[in-house]
């Protein structure tokens, strides 16, 4: 039962969210867990942003945050006797989404616990989900974690920015 978690992390509080609950599960379960972390075109475009007056790599900028997001997590993993192992997709080879169920195929994964901010209306037409695109297409079982509350005061939290509104 559920012995190969694969489990996409981002940084966000959902991600971190969904990191404790597949070390929950992979404990109950004796299982393994493979982190994985997608540098897709669109984070890429925001670290060309973010770091628009800095003259260095910003692939690389981004590998190495990427690095320490899944070394922080296996670092918890191991911390509570969970193995992980850590993968990078930084190839430009689809949507995040893709990625991941690409991922849990090749590595034979039994789960994929992912964790989702649970957008609703126009917040998830806008944002779109990863999570939800997983969802549907996986060939394996996908574990949703919802976000904590916390998760609504955070930069994740969508609002339509004020030209967008309706005139009262």
């Amino acid at each position: 039962m559920y012995q190969r978690i694969l489990v996409p992390i981002d940084g966000s509080s959902t991600s971190t969210r969904g990191v404790a609950e597949a070390i929950r599960l992979a404990r109950l379960t004796g299982g393994r867990l493979r982190l994985v972390h997608v540098i897709d075109e669109l984070s890429f475009a925001l670290a060309m942003d973010a770091y628009a007056g800095y003259a260095g790599n910003w692939l690389e900028e981004l590998r190495k945050d990427a690095r320490k997001l899944l070394d922080e997590a296996r670092a918890e993993a191991t911390k509570q006797g969970v193995a992980a192992d850590l993968v990078l997709l930084d190839n430009f080879k689809g949507a995040v989404h893709d990625q991941v169920i690409a991922e849990a195929v090749s590595s034979n994964a039994d789960l994929i616990v992912i964790g989702t901010h649970g957008r609703r209306g126009i917040g998830r037409w806008v944002m779109g989900s990863s999570a939800e695109h997983i969802l549907r297409m996986s060939p394996v079982p996908v574990l949703l974690v919802r976000a904590p509350e916390s998760a609504k005061t955070e930069s994740e939290h969508f609002t339509l920015p004020t030209g967008m509104l309706a005139s009262q």
